[in-house]
């Protein structure tokens, strides 16, 4: 134990017992009219105290434990003025009131400007992500990094579903969006070029009605295509 808070400690169990004297006197003093009015202020502040924490939203003391401390804060109060009154007196009684609405202002002022002298309220929880409807769909088949080799790299369109020309033709419609040297740039506008080409092979009709709805850069042109033959294949 630290030598520091001796003194402070002496001096507030010596000002506790003064205090619960003081509160005994004043209890004996009162006759039972007068204690019955104690009980009912009592209440009432309990009440009122509850009220106030039910309403509140800044995350104070819940309303049942607001009651009770207000409550036996308001009996130790007005038993305190009343065992002052015994002893000394209205002088007494009115300096002890000054002090104790000095040192409620300034217990009031300290747990106001305490950073952690309100608790936190409760923490909104979002809402977990809603899932897309529909199946996935596979991811762009190459990236706005590629060099002209890799786009070179690539089988033949000829080769891929209808599905896969239309995963084709947005994966390089973002990869345009981004930066590319020439020979990338060159590249990818050809295998655009080719993708078309065969999209319109497959499915003329469905092609043309893709066009004509003027396909935007999210648009995928195998949703209005039906799953033509790849090139050098035969229906069975």
């Amino acid at each position: 134990m630290s030598d520091r808070g001796l003194p402070a400690r002496l001096l507030l169990g010596v000002g506790a017992l003064a205090l619960t004297a003081v509160v005994v006197v004043g209890g004996l003093a009162l006759r039972p009219p007068g204690l019955l009015a104690v009980g009912l202020a009592a209440v009432v502040t309990a009440c009122l105290a509850a009220g106030v924490a039910r309403e509140s939203t800044d995350g104070g003391p819940a309303p049942l434990e607001a009651a009770w401390r207000t409550g036996a804060a308001t009996i130790v109060v007005l038993l305190f003025l009343s065992g002052t009154a015994a002893l000394g007196g209205a002088a007494l009684t009115a300096s002890a009131a000054a002090l104790l609405v000095v040192a409620g202002l300034g217990v009031w002022l300290l747990r106001a400007g305490r950073p952690g002298g309100r608790r936190p309220g409760p923490t909104a929880v979002p809402p977990p992500p809603v899932a897309p409807a529909g199946p996935p769909r596979p991811g762009p088949a190459w990236s706005p990094g590629q060099s002209g080799a890799r786009v070179l790299a690539l089988p033949p369109v000829a080769t891929l579903s209808t599905v896969a020309l239309g995963r084709e033709w947005l994966s390089t419609t973002a990869a345009l969006a981004g930066r590319l040297d020439p020979a990338a740039r060159q590249a990818v506008v050809r295998r655009r070029q080719e993708t078309l080409d065969e999209l319109e092979r497959r499915d003329p009709e469905g092609f043309a009605r893709w066009l004509a709805e003027g396909p935007l850069p999210g648009s995928d042109p195998a949703d209005w295509l039906q799953e033509g033959p790849a090139a050098g294949t035969a229906p069975a």
